[in-house]
C-alpha cells in the first residue's frame, strides 16, 4: 500500500526527491539552488552546494549577487511547490520587488554547502514579504528581507 503524503507537511526526504527544476521558472545555468529541504505554512529552506562553474562564483567565492538570487529562488521554489503540489497549477514567474536590510558577513567558497531559509512575513495580492537567512553550518552569512511579486497567468 502506497503511503499518502501530506503536501502541507512533507518529509525532508520527499522534498529532497523533487527535481528542483520542476518548481522554478529559471533553468540552467541560472539555477542557484540545489534541493528543497523544508516546507511548512510559513518557512521554506533549500540547500545548495556552490559549484565552481556557477555564474556568480568569482575568485572561488559565491558573490553577493548570487546569494541574493539564491534567496529569490528559494522563494520561487516555495511558490512552485505550493502551485504544483497544493494548488495543482503551473510554475509562475516572479520578480524581485525589493531587497532590504541586506547584511553580508561572509561569502561561501566553491564546494561549500549553504542552507537558505525564507520565512514569510506577509502574503497579499500576489506579493510576498519574507525574511531570509543563508547559513554555512552554524555560521550566518547573509540576512535580508525580500519582497517578491508573482505574475498572474
Amino acid at each position: 500500500m502506497k503511503e499518502e503524503i501530506d503536501f502541507r507537511k512533507p518529509s525532508s526526504s520527499f522534498l529532497r526527491s523533487i527535481d528542483i527544476h520542476t518548481l522554478l521558472p529559471q533553468q540552467e545555468p541560472f539555477v542557484m539552488i540545489g534541493s528543497l529541504v523544508a516546507f511548512d505554512e510559513t518557512t521554506t529552506a533549500t540547500e545548495t552546494t556552490i559549484r565552481p562553474d556557477n555564474l556568480f562564483v568569482d575568485n572561488g567565492r559565491f558573490a553577493t549577487a548570487g546569494m541574493t538570487e539564491n534567496i529569490a529562488q528559494t522563494c520561487a521554489a516555495r511558490i512552485g511547490y505550493v502551485n504544483k503540489y497544493i494548488l495543482k497549477k503551473g510554475v509562475q514567474i516572479g520578480v524581485i520587488g525589493a531587497v532590504r536590510k541586506l547584511h553580508v558577513s561572509g561569502h561561501p567558497k566553491a564546494g561549500d554547502t549553504i542552507r537558505t531559509t525564507v520565512t514569510v512575513v506577509q502574503e497579499l495580492l500576489g506579493m510576498t514579504l519574507a525574511n531570509a537567512v543563508i547559513t554555512r553550518g552554524d555560521e550566518t552569512l547573509v540576512t535580508a528581507q525580500i519582497k517578491l511579486a508573482v505574475k498572474e497567468e
